[in-house]
This record gives C-alpha cells, sequence and structure tokens, in this order.
C-alpha cells in the first residue's frame, strides 16, 4: 500500500473505530517501526496513535525469519503477541500506552489496526541525549519497572502468548537456544562480510566454550527482550511507559541486561534487577553482538528505508564480536 493510501485510509479507518466522526484532521507516519506502521493522527480534539500490521508495512516478511510460536526469537509482530503482551505488562502495574481500540477483522483499514494513547514528546534515548541529568529519576523508574518485571516468573520460557496458552519451547534450554541462534548468525554474517568469514572458526570455538561454562536453570523471568531507551517514551507525569513490547517473553534475565547493558552503557547500573550468572552473561553478550550483525545485514537485503541507521548498527556490534576472547 502506498503512502497517500495508507494516509487516507487510517484518516477514516481509525474515526471510525472509535465511533468519532471524521476524518483525521492529519496523518504522520512516525520514524522506525520494522514490523508495523506506526502512525499518529490528529482527531478534532486529541491525538492517538495507530499501529498497523500489514505486509507493506513489515520489512522482515521477506527475510526468512522462522514462525514457529515455540521459538521466543521468531517473527514477534502481530496483534496476538501485542494483546497479550500488553495485559501482562498492564497486570503486573507497568506503564505502557492505553489500548483505545483494536481492529482484527479489516472492517476499517486492510490489515489489523490498534489505537493506543499517544504519549507525546521525544523517547528516552532523545531526553538522555540532550538532558541526561534530569532523566535519571525516570531512569531509577524504570528500573522499578523492570524489577517487577523480573519477579514474575515461569517454570518455562517463551513469548508470553505462548506460554500463557500452555505451549512448550522447542528448545531445552535458554542457552541451548541462544548458542544456535549465535552459531546460525555467525554463519549468515560470515556470508556477508570478509572479516567475519575470516574469524568464524575462531568465534565458533568462543561460543562453544562460553556455553560448556553454563549450569542449568528452572526459572525465567518476564523481559521486554528489545528495551532500548528509545523503546521508552516518558509521560506528563516523569513515567516511563514501554512501547514495541511485542516481543515480550520469559527467558533468562541475562538475555534481557545483555541487551541494557549494549543500549544504556553508563546507566545500565540504575536498572540493575537481580544477580547474573556470569557465564550466561558472557555468551548472551557475543550472542546479542552477534544477532545485530546479521539481523541489520539481513534486514537491508530488502527495501528498508534508513539503510544508514542499519549498516551503523552492524558496524558497532561486528567490531564488539571480533573483539570477544573465551
Amino acid at each position: 500500500m502506498s503512502a497517500p493510501a495508507a494516509h487516507h485510509t487510517l484518516a477514516h479507518a481509525v474515526p471510525a473505530l472509535l465511533d468519532r466522526h471524521g476524518p483525521a484532521r492529519s496523518v504522520q507516519r512516525l520514524r522506525g517501526g520494522t514490523k508495523k506502521g506506526v502512525y499518529r493522527l490528529t482527531l478534532t480534539d486529541t491525538t492517538v496513535i495507530a499501529y498497523l500490521w500489514h505486509e507493506s508495512e513489515d520489512y522482515w516478511s521477506a527475510t526468512g525469519q522462522s514462525t514457529d510460536p515455540a521459538d521466543p526469537f521468531s517473527h514477534d509482530s502481530g496483534p496476538d503477541l501485542f494483546t497479550a503482551a500488553h495485559h501482562a505488562l498492564t497486570d503486573l502495574g507497568v506503564r505502557v500506552p492505553h489500548l483505545y481500540a483494536l481492529d482484527t477483522s479489516a472492517t476499517h483499514h486492510p490489515g489489523t489496526l490498534a489505537v493506543v494513547e499517544d504519549i507525546p514528546g521525544p523517547t528516552l534515548e532523545e531526553h538522555l541525549h540532550h538532558d541526561p541529568g534530569a532523566m535519571l529519576h525516570v531512569l531509577d523508574r524504570l528500573g522499578q519497572s523492570l524489577r517487577t518485571m523480573h519477579d514474575h516468573t515461569a517454570p518455562t520460557f517463551g513469548k508470553v502468548a505462548h506460554v500463557q496458552g500452555g505451549g512448550t519451547p522447542a528448545s531445552p534450554s535458554c542457552h541451548h537456544l541462544v548458542l544456535q541462534r549465535a552459531l546460525a548468525d555467525l554463519d549468515e554474517a560470515a556470508l556477508r562480510d570478509p572479516r567475519v568469514s575470516q574469524h568464524h572458526q575462531r568465534l565458533t570455538h568462543t561460543l562453544h566454550t562460553l556455553a560448556s561454562r553454563i549450569t542449568p536453570r528452572a526459572e525465567h523471568v518476564l523481559i521486554h527482550g528489545e528495551l532500548g531507551p528509545d523503546h521508552v517514551l516518558v509521560d506528563t507525569d516523569g513515567a516511563p511507559a514501554l512501547i514495541d513490547i511485542e516481543g515480550l517473553m520469559f527467558f533468562d534475565v541475562e538475555w534481557e541486561h545483555a541487551f541494557l547493558r549494549l543500549r544504556f552503557g553508563h546507566h545500565h547500573p540504575r536498572l540493575d534487577t537481580r544477580p547474573l550468572d556470569g557465564a550466561r552473561t558472557d555468551l548472551y553478550a557475543l550472542a546479542m553482538h552477534l544477532s545485530l550483525v546479521a539481523g541489520p545485514l539481513r534486514l537491508l537485503d530488502g527495501d528498508f528505508p534508513d539503510r544508514d541507521t542499519m549498516l551503523d548498527i552492524a558496524e558497532h556490534n561486528l567490531h564488539a564480536a571480533l573483539a570477544t576472547t573465551d
């Protein structure tokens, strides 16, 4: 669907879904959103955000990602994952944008449409860039939200919707799954970048060595999975609100902190939640870097528009992965 067509359809669909007279005064596609379209709409007396799940909005749809619901790292997009995650976080008292309406029938728009609260203003990432000192209290509140999530446990692991539906994981353990995924990412990255190919054998050995040091675990915590400061909004009361929540899962807490440490840098200590296992932390850090090399390069096989950003992500994580030793 072309951008003008999407804007025109949303301008009528969103007010209709909210039982308001329309059309919307304006429709703006927001930056980001590789798996769903994210739009801000100005209505007669307020603004709202529309999430649109449609194949034309999903840049990952042609990359061959797994769609197995038993795989926590399978394609994490869609209304079922969103609503399960939204309900789970809301029940725990973790701030997320309020859900106003959901249409899975394609009555109002091709694809699936959710309308949520608009929390205006910069993301936490932008706030930290311009005035980090003013955001310390927000980071502390975010840390409390994470502690609430990480205190919520399950005996098995997987995406929230899958676990709550009684599903079981396809792998025997979190670290076994991470190892297999990291080896696949390493193979894929080596095909796309000769620098990875040159170090393929060494990195393979490092992954297996790090994994061999991990002992079994029977408890898994609720994690966001990709919680960077760009996935946190700050409301008018200074409360952090989590977005891009479809990947919410029960998993090893170290996976969450590998991403938090990568994205929050020296602010990460404010987000500490529970003691971490050093062996898992080492494996997951390398696996995270390899994922953030292979994933962006895979995305660039398609027509994703913000190519420089993806190349920067891949380059940064490539250097970090190559610097890893066992």
